[in-house]
């Protein structure tokens, strides 16, 4: 999605070589995961000369929150205080980035 939202619209073939670029990855993984993407209602496709262009559907916050979500149900089944937890715990969390999550929840208990 990321490299979709930066071109604004791309063919498999695109994602693939931005993809390569940072990493080792199968051609038909990259097709795969846009497929299901494009199941999801993330992705939209229209055709173009030999190939399918790909094009955001949403926001890429509202893709973002959704995927968190979905995240969030499979590994901590719903849980989303365990994730917080697990980040914390882990030292994954900036100071700063703590300061921000202390301010919220002291906002919400205000």
């Amino acid at each position: 999605m990321k490299v979709i939202w930066r071109l604004e619209s791309a063919t498999v073939r695109d994602v693939y070589e931005a993809l390569r670029a940072e990493r080792t990855i199968a051609y038909t993984t990259v097709m795969t995961m846009m497929r299901i993407l494009e199941e999801k209602g993330y992705l939209s496709k229209s055709s173009s000369e030999r190939a399918f262009v790909y094009t955001p559907t949403k926001p890429r916050q509202q893709v973002m929150g959704a995927m968190v979500r979905d995240f969030v149900d499979r590994v901590f089944d719903g849980a989303s205080g365990s994730l917080l937890l697990h980040l914390v715990k882990d030292n994954k969390l900036t100071r700063k980035q703590r300061q921000i999550v202390q301010t919220l929840i002291d906002d919400i208990e205000e």
